[in-house]
């Protein structure tokens, strides 16, 4: 009995696992790779408690290239003005800052005014410019208008008429106005937009715009290349969506760009001989018709104005401190009514008008000066020519900060200098002997002061380790243009003149012109000029800016572009030659109390590739033996004497 149970009991577990292993009649067969996935093939989001519609739309230009375009409607819009901002740095991005069912946080970040973009009722567009992220076609750099520098049939003007034309032929909700803002490369879309612009087109706002690279932007300042621009340009082009990134061993720039000599050297280490920009910038180190045919103020002198303009510019602009008053210089005289033309001026680092504005590294201005500017002047300039109905904003032609004082000022004119009947008049501040700077012409003295610039120990930029540039993950890139020179003014290879403390304001309104008198004993140089804001030995009100040196305007010039950007030439060695150049236009109070200060350099490393004060024929192309030390000598004798014209303000 024993031996047949068990065999019997063995046959029925064998049956039970049998019938466990089998499936079911009604369960699904995996057939490996084709098991069913669990994400649908296309999933469509539950969007009804969202206060806005979000369509993705590729939008056809005039060559059949399609351009990848966010639109943000508000729920319920009607007769609402439209937005426009064309960008390099992605639609998706710029328009998804934080996922939520709020437009708000949605765009809360660069490049969106958000609180007047949100509480006025905006219909948003944001569009991949040709090239870059979504959107189709090939990418160039500031892409030029078609002509000698752009063979094809398109050009970033052409590209936003077209996208101008199928936006108000296409979103039912708005009343057919568009306006274009933007900053920076996003600033430089809403001048393009005026070369020829749509009829719908009714107001642009440049912010900080690129607009001459060579002069005093982005690539260059007077011929000194911004060699820390480097990663950028590398980002931008290595791919369509900037996922190659710029790559570094080391902590410290200042070691890194030590370490490879040259910008060109440095270029060729990490491949960017691939780059058609990067190409194109070694190929024009001076100011030939490859800048100058795209340089966007001469470009807009041509043309008629006829769309209203606000120019939006920052004192303190890191990047692109030249672009905006260039601009305004350019297009005011078409001006002839007086209403088509304003210029905002704040006390800002690039793109900070959208920020919070309250401060600027140490620099306190008393008030959230950024917010002012949306509220007050952003808002109804914009509520003019875009909502049904709107009264005529109360602007004045100029709107500027004026720093020192911490107050807006509405002006007439900028700068208020001019030939005769104006507020403000140039005045001489000279660089004495002793070390001295003062508004009466030397007279006897050292005819010199004189340093040694080593290329192999050039001036940082600011306190090392120097950071790169960026404004994530704790960088102050943003801030340098605010550090305190004190780092610079102890150095024996800058020279530092200061005056006695001031016994009353001293206001400037206006670009402050460099007359230097110097010699090298090499045959090329460059030359750093600052002016400078010394506060008084003690703050009581803030005590960690006792002794701060603020500047208010600085700049570099290339000697060998002494006697014309497009004409480079040695220098005579030991031969004392004039140089002329403006520094960055500046609105500012030197308060009682406070000294004026100005320093003389001859390196700014590394955010200015090094000269090798030896003249070679193009400086990207320095080998390691061209770089040699120079003795530089600064003159204030008479007949010889070395001067900043002061725009002062006798009012």
């Amino acid at each position: 009995m024993k031996p047949r149970l068990a065999v019997r009991s063995t046959l029925l577990a064998l049956l039970l696992a049998a019938s466990h292993a089998l499936p079911a009649a009604d369960a699904p067969q995996a057939k490996y790779p084709d098991y069913p996935s669990e994400t649908p093939a296309h999933f469509t989001p539950v969007t009804a408690s969202f206060d806005y519609e979000r369509r993705e739309v590729m939008i056809p230009m005039r060559d059949g290239v399609k351009l990848h375009t966010v639109i943000l409607v508000p729920k319920g819009a009607k007769h609402a003005g439209i937005l426009l901002t064309r960008t390099p740095y992605d639609a998706d991005a710029l328009t998804s800052h934080t996922m939520s069912g709020h437009l708000a946080p949605m765009l809360q970040g660069y490049d969106n005014a958000t609180d007047v973009i949100v509480e006025d009722g905006y219909i948003r567009v944001v569009q991949d410019v040709r090239g870059k992220y979504g959107s189709e076609g090939d990418y160039v750099m500031n892409r030029p208008l078609r002509g000698p520098l752009n063979p094809t049939p398109v050009d970033d003007a052409t590209d936003t008429y077209d996208t101008i034309d199928w936006l108000v032929k296409n979103i039912p909700e708005s009343n057919g106005k568009v306006g274009t803002l933007g900053i920076s490369y996003d600033g430089f879309e809403p001048l393009m937009a005026l070369v020829d612009p749509h009829p719908a087109l009714k107001v642009s706002v440049p912010m900080n715009p690129m607009v001459d690279g060579w002069m005093g932007d982005d690539w260059f300042h007077n011929g000194a290349f911004r060699q820390q621009n480097m990663s950028y340009i590398y980002e931008q082009e290595a791919s369509r969506d900037n996922s190659i990134r710029w790559w570094s061993n080391y902590h410290d720039t200042y070691d890194m760009f030590m370490h490879y000599g040259s910008a060109g050297a440095l270029g060729e280490a990490y491949g960017m001989q691939q780059l058609g920009f990067w190409n194109k910038i070694v190929a024009h180190p001076a100011y030939d018709d490859f800048w100058s045919g795209q340089a966007v103020d001469k470009l807009l002198a041509k043309l008629p104005l006829k769309v209203p303009v606000m120019l939006v510019h920052s004192l303190w602009d890191q990047e692109d401190i030249y672009g905006a008053p260039a601009v305004y210089r350019a297009i005011k005289p078409k001006d002839t009514r007086g209403d088509m033309v304003r210029l905002v001026m704040g006390p800002w680092h690039h793109g900070q008008e959208i920020d919070e504005g309250s401060s600027l590294g140490a620099i306190r201005f008393g008030s959230d000066t950024a917010k002012y500017f949306r509220e007050h002047i952003l808002r109804p300039f914009l509520a003019q020519y875009l909502k049904d109905g709107a009264p005529k904003a109360d602007l004045a032609p100029v709107t500027a900060f004026q720093t020192g004082t911490n107050r807006w000022q509405r002006l007439d004119r900028w700068p208020l200098v001019c030939a005769q009947g104006c507020p403000t008049a140039s005045r001489a501040l000279y660089l004495e002997p002793d070390n001295r700077v003062g508004f009466e012409a030397p007279v006897q003295g050292a005819a010199y002061d004189e340093y040694v610039s080593d290329p192999a120990h050039p001036v940082p930029y600011r306190a090392r380790p120097s950071q790169p540039m960026g404004y994530d993950n704790g960088l102050t890139w943003s801030q340098w243009l605010v550090d305190d020179q004190r780092e610079a003014s102890g150095r024996t290879d800058v020279l530092t003149y200061v005056s006695e403390p001031l016994t009353a304001p001293l206001a400037i309104a206006g670009a402050p012109e460099v007359h230097l008198v110097a010699s090298t004993s090499g045959t090329d140089s460059d030359w750093v000029v600052k002016l400078i804001d010394v506060y008084p030995d003690q703050v009581a009100e803030q005590p960690e800016m006792g002794g701060y040196q603020l500047a208010v305007a600085m700049d570099i010039f290339r000697g060998r572009y002494r006697t014309g950007f497009d004409k480079p030439a040695p220098l005579a060695a030991n031969h004392p030659l004039d140089y002329r150049f403006s520094l960055p236009t500046a609105n500012h109070v030197f308060l009682p109390g406070h000294r004026l200060m100005v320093q003389v350099q001859s390196s700014w490393f590394p955010l200015y590739d090094r000269n090798p004060q030896t003249y070679v024929p193009n400086i990207f192309n320095a080998k390691p033996a061209d770089y040699v030390k120079a003795t530089q000598r600064v003159y204030h004798a008479p007949g010889k004497a070395s001067f900043i014209a002061l725009p002062v303000v006798n009012r």
